[in-house]
């Protein structure tokens, strides 16, 4: 007989009327570096497993899985809105407009939006003025794009948001100790006119100093993805103080939460999600 599964959330406080929230590995049904609870759909995972998942996830929301949307994310910086129209689409349609989504914005409560993430950076957005809520993937390749900037503006366009009313949760993601990256990327931030000095250092390389039997250990650069994106946020012109950090490091954590440069990119994902009650 299959065992009930009851997902276990990292919630996040909000609002009253809003359902924002990180699941974490604790719960779920799943094997190997998908254990267990993974609800993304493109990420190798047993397809039984992930509807199991999926569908306690909705039970615990107290919604259809037709109103849990996440999108097939592709690091790149587009925005889509959940409106009526999208809503009346069949199923096999929906799953297309989602293709290429690494953002999602909507007004409809009921209707969970959100997405996936292994060490990137999940950002939800909460408008209580309009009543609008936003999700947002931003990898390193988003946060260069900009992509919480052009979804704010997208919230400005559809609902009336003023930056300043919003307010933001950035979730478990790859802290900057465990993230280190090449010369090339620290470029492409300081080219995007990141304020460097306070978002990345020079550090011992991360696997070397694991295995440090030489004394000279070669440095790399490390990027904080969680100050980059609140620096973003704070440009865009909300006020620090409505801007909440998790801490929490996806891959010093990866027993808890996915990561996927600890588990290997066949692994499962965090799902972070905002939904109006």
């Amino acid at each position: 007989m299959n065992k009930t599964v009851r997902p276990d959330l990292l919630e996040y406080p909000l609002d009253a009327g809003i359902r924002a929230f990180s699941t974490r590995r604790d719960s779920g049904v799943g094997q190997g570096a998908y254990a267990g609870f993974n609800i993304t759909h493109y990420c190798g995972d047993d397809p039984e497993h992930v509807s199991r998942n999926r569908h306690a996830l909705c039970r615990e929301l107290g919604i259809t899985d037709a109103s849990l949307h996440l999108p097939w994310q592709t690091h790149d910086a587009e925005v889509m809105k959940i409106d009526q129209a999208f809503l009346r689409l069949p199923t096999e349609a929906r799953a297309e407009r989602l293709h290429g989504i690494d953002a999602l914005i909507t007004d409809e409560s009921g209707q969970c939006i959100g997405v996936s993430t292994a060490d990137c950076i999940p950002i939800l957005l909460h408008d209580p003025v309009h009543n609008a809520v936003a999700a947002i993937h931003a990898g390193w390749r988003g946060t260069v794009k900009n992509i919480v900037e052009r979804t704010i503006s997208a919230m400005q366009h559809h609902y009336g948001t003023q930056p300043h009313e919003l307010r933001a949760v950035i979730g478990p993601g790859i802290s900057p100790e465990a993230f280190e990256v090449g010369d090339e990327v620290y470029e492409a931030f300081a080219e995007a006119g990141f304020p460097m000095p306070h978002i990345a250092r020079r550090m011992p390389a991360f696997a070397a100093s694991i295995a440090a039997a030489s004394s000279h250990i070669p440095e790399k650069w490390h990027i904080d993805l969680w100050a980059a994106n609140a620096h973003l946020l704070e440009t865009a012109g909300l006020p620090l103080h409505h801007i909440m950090v998790s801490g929490i490091c996806t891959y010093t954590h990866h027993d808890t939460y996915f990561s996927a440069r600890r588990l290997g990119i066949k692994s499962g994902r965090i799902f972070t999600g905002i939904m109006m009650k």
